[in-house]
């Protein structure tokens, strides 16, 4: 069975990165991406926006839709501070598999968790199912015709950016 562009980063990124470095993860998947194949990631130059913007809310529980490789999962999970999550919502189950690997192999495994699923389901559940009372921080990068409806939805079920 041929391999996946998102099995063929992983691929590249255990070949060749520093497990246990998200940086060296991060260095690599941007490497892949630049030099063999084109992927949908934030990339280092957004990615330096990322890391401002998160550094700044400084926060305790992070949530991030559209997990894909897990390239914005590792860059957020690095800048966490002690005790910090990431609960990261993918609705592919192969994109999920391959960002948790990502993520195991970067180190940040206990700061982040994948929840598989749609949107639509995981929001409504994020108190009940996950205890997620508030969010300090939240990274919307998934299909941009579903951003004002995720957004309201949060609204909804949650309270955030305190």
């Amino acid at each position: 069975m041929a391999q996946t562009k998102e099995q063929r980063i992983l691929e590249f990124v255990k070949q060749n990165a520093t497990e246990g470095d998200p940086q060296s993860v991060l260095d690599h998947i941007d490497k892949y991406c630049s030099q063999k194949e084109w992927a949908m990631n934030v990339g280092d130059e957004k990615g330096l926006i990322l890391d401002n913007v998160l550094k700044e809310a400084n926060p305790t529980t992070a949530l991030e839709m559209g997990t894909y490789c897990g390239y914005s999962a590792i860059r957020i999970a690095r800048l966490l501070k002690p005790g910090g999550r990431l609960l990261t919502m993918e609705m592919e189950p192969k994109n999920a598999a391959v960002a948790k690997e990502m993520i195991k192999f970067a180190g940040v495994q206990d700061k982040v968790e994948i929840l598989e699923g749609t949107t639509e389901v995981i929001i409504p559940s994020l108190k009940t199912k996950y205890g997620v009372e508030h969010a300090d921080f939240v990274f919307i990068d998934h299909f941009g015709k579903h951003y004002t409806s995720d957004t309201k939805l949060l609204e909804f079920s949650i309270a955030f950016l305190k």
